[in-house]
């Protein structure tokens, strides 16, 4: 799961979570004959080049959020630099191409089938003859079974985070010969491909103490194009070095250096050389893109220094200087844009490369109490939505495609995917009104004023987990809506009282610039007469967001939707917290009513998205056990067709199965697709190969730098 940021292995992996990049695995492949697949809504963008256009050598210096915390993808605190190390040196049974369909990875295997169902599903594994291990051993049967074992979830001393798929073998032995692994299942399993991608060296999965420390900052034994050359904890580098016994194409680069950037300095590390390779937010993008076209870089600075500190800080809001940098002296300031203006030069070495990622973003409903108890409120949260609205808000400025997402399980392109949206799909106003009638809520209804020493109704909702101070408290709230005599106000404003644009009630510290409309500004059309209120209690909901950087686009969408809301009678009060804080604190806590965040789509959402959606379940000591359904909102039978699809076999029948399963996840309204996740990333013009992957899992023997003279012609997707 990610914040736009954060995202499903890794957040599967441990009760937090991957990023959405974390770990590509395979689609699940083949659809019926009668049916026309989906296609991915954008091509990847890469700069696709042949091998022998690419240059020997080079080092590659790729920008990642941070050092991974352990180089083990099966523990709890793996993250996206996990993975990008694993796919880079470890063996992986399956990967994905660039349309997105599972392809047996012939650098490890010949061939792998299912060759029993009766009266056991058998799967046989021919692996390639000239796989080895960085040691010189064969890859084989011994690694197969150690993985196994150590992932099976029957040794407690293991700390694996998850076990799915493994607790369904029954036994692995050696098949005709040392290249061939027999794989026998006590119970059918149809996700059986995302199994041993990656498989780690017998050397590490043999024994607790080395899964759980062995390979936590180190991979000694290891079977890919590169190898871990050093972990640098203090220079924020992962270092990964030719594989000096890989048997598959030579990789061209010599190193790739992955290197820990905050996300609000990656321009500035792609203009000093520190990163050739970096995802990048929309501003920055913004910027590399201006750089390359050789605008930007007109400088509002005299030689003679007579420029005034107004027009400079005209200038410098203007080109997205922070309001910290713009209020600052005039000789900081000029230096400040000195600085910006020798970046924007750098930058015209780079392009962004863009795509969409394998990943959504949604709005999470929190079914635990309150008002989103009530399924009723929740769908008429959703008919109050304009997904289309949202999407081309976040897609179209980007350039890229601008549909909504209408599967929970899977995306455009993938096997599994079907729009499930139906009726909940589209805005309704005058349907989300007449279920929130229907369930009690009237218009214009009578709030109660609260006694001495107790909230304002809709001050916290029925869980009572929310009197503690939010660690958004300081960063200030948003109240969208109206008060009981149906007027608009705000608060906050150093004492100043002024209408906010689009119905925003800003409670914190001072005031933001532009983010304030005239006194008497009227309300939005469509907005209803008074409050929603039931039992003496308002309509209100806490709309929970991280304040960190690149959360700029989840605010805009969290203020439209805020507006939507409140044309249907419902308050929204948008809180800011740290990221730090946000998940933890908030969203796996439940102390939230509303909140957008993005979850990677999974290649096999049978086994991967049944934790996301499973009825939450009560456990002996009076807790209650929500796996990773943090919208806590769940039923016996959608739980009961992800396990059917798991042990369907046929391919068909479990897409089937999966679709049947969205189809109610979406009636009861727990979370609601909004858009497929951008993908922006600045790259060094000559590098070619890389980029913006979409579902393709990324082939690192190709990536390199374009040999002298050589062009690497059109990019598919390219700025």
């Amino acid at each position: 799961m990610s914040h736009d940021g954060v995202g499903l292995r890794a957040v599967l992996r441990s009760a937090a979570f991957l990023t959405a990049g974390a770990l590509a695995v395979p689609l699940l492949a083949g659809c019926g004959s009668d049916e026309k697949p989906s296609r991915p809504l954008a091509a990847q963008d890469i700069a696709l080049v042949a091998r022998d256009k690419v240059a020997e050598g080079g080092t590659l210096k790729w920008a990642v959020d941070a050092v991974p915390e352990t180089l083990n993808t099966f523990q709890a605190d793996a993250d996206a630099g996990t993975t990008r190390v694993a796919q880079a040196v470890l063996p992986s049974m399956f990967r994905l191409d660039a349309a997105g369909r599972p392809v047996a990875n012939p650098a490890y295997l010949e061939s792998a089938k299912v060759i029993e169902t009766e009266p056991r599903q058998v799967v046989l594994y021919k692996l390639n003859q000239q796989a080895v291990w960085s040691d010189g051993r064969e890859i084989g049967a011994a690694d197969f079974v150690a993985q196994w074992r150590a992932l099976s979830g029957k040794n407690s001393a293991f700390w694996t985070a998850r076990n799915a798929g493994y607790d369904r073998i029954a036994k692995i032995e050696r098949g005709a010969s040392d290249l061939q692994v027999r794989v026998t299942f006590s119970r059918p399993y149809a996700d059986w491909k995302s199994l041993f991608s990656p498989l780690y060296p017998k050397d590490v999965m043999g024994t607790p103490d080395a899964f759980n420390d062995g390979a936590r900052r180190k991979l000694t034994v290891t079977a890919g194009p590169f190898k871990v050359e050093k972990v640098d904890t203090a220079k924020k580098d992962v270092v990964l070095t030719r594989n000096p016994r890989w048997w598959g194409k030579p990789a061209k680069l010599n190193e790739i250096v992955l290197h820990a950037v905050d996300r609000d300095k990656r321009a500035a590390a792609l203009a000093d050389g520190s990163a050739d390779l970096a995802d990048v937010d929309p501003a920055e993008a913004d910027r590399i893109v201006l750089a390359s076209r050789g605008q930007g870089t007109g400088t509002p600075l005299q030689g003679s220094g007579k420029t005034s500190a107004k027009k400079l800080r005209s200038w410098a809001l203007a080109h997205g200087f922070d309001s910290d940098e713009v209020m600052v002296g005039q000789k900081k300031l000029r230096k400040a844009i000195t600085r910006y203006l020798k970046q924007q030069d750098e930058l015209r070495a780079f392009a962004v490369r863009k795509s969409l990622e394998p990943a959504y973003t949604q709005l999470a409903l929190n079914g635990a109490g309150g008002p989103l108890a009530d399924q009723r409120v929740r769908q008429a949260v959703a008919r109050a939505l304009d997904r289309r609205e949202l999407a081309k808000l976040v897609l179209t400025p980007l350039g890229l495609p601008a549909d909504p997402v209408g599967s929970h399980l899977a995306l455009s392109g993938q096997d599994a995917y079907t729009d499930s949206s139906g009726v909940l799909g589209s805005q309704d106003t005058e349907e989300a009104q007449a279920l929130l009638a229907d369930a009690g809520w009237v218009a214009g209804g009578p709030v109660k004023e609260p006694k001495k020493g107790e909230k304002a109704a809709g001050a916290e909702n029925d869980r009572g987990d929310q009197e503690k101070k939010s660690d958004g408290g300081k960063e200030g709230e948003y109240i969208v809506g109206e008060d009981d005599k149906g007027t608009r106000h705000e608060t906050g404003d150093e004492g100043g009282k002024h209408l906010a644009q689009d119905g925003r009630q800003y409670t914190g510290n001072g005031g933001a610039p532009g983010a304030y409309a005239p006194q008497g500004t009227a309300a939005p059309a469509g907005a209803v007469a008074g409050p929603l209120a039931k039992d003496g209690k308002a309509l209100a909901l806490r709309f929970v967001l991280p304040s960190g950087p690149g959360s700029d686009t989840l605010n805009t969408v969290a203020l439209r939707i805020s507006a939507m809301l409140e044309k249907v009678g419902i308050r929204t009060t948008i809180t800011k917290v740290s990221d730090e804080s946000y998940f933890k604190d908030h969203i796996a806590s439940g102390d939230y009513d509303l909140a957008l965040y993005s979850w990677p789509s999974s290649a096999f959402p049978a086994t991967d998205a049944r934790p996301i959606y499973a009825k939450p379940v009560a456990a002996a000591d009076g807790s209650v056990n929500v796996e990773q359904n943090f919208t806590r909102v769940g039923t016996d039978q959608v739980d009961q067709l992800f396990d059917e699809a798991a042990a369907a076999l046929d391919q068909d029948e479990e897409r089937d199965l999966i679709r049947k399963a969205d189809s109610r996840i979406w009636a009861m309204a727990g979370s609601i697709p909004l858009y497929q996740r951008p993908q922006l990333v600045g790259v060094r013009k000559s590098l070619v190969n890389a980029g913006a992957f979409g579902f393709q899992t990324p082939v690192y023997e190709d990536m390199g730098f374009l040999k002298k003279g050589v062009t690497a012609g059109a990019s598919p997707a390219g700025h």
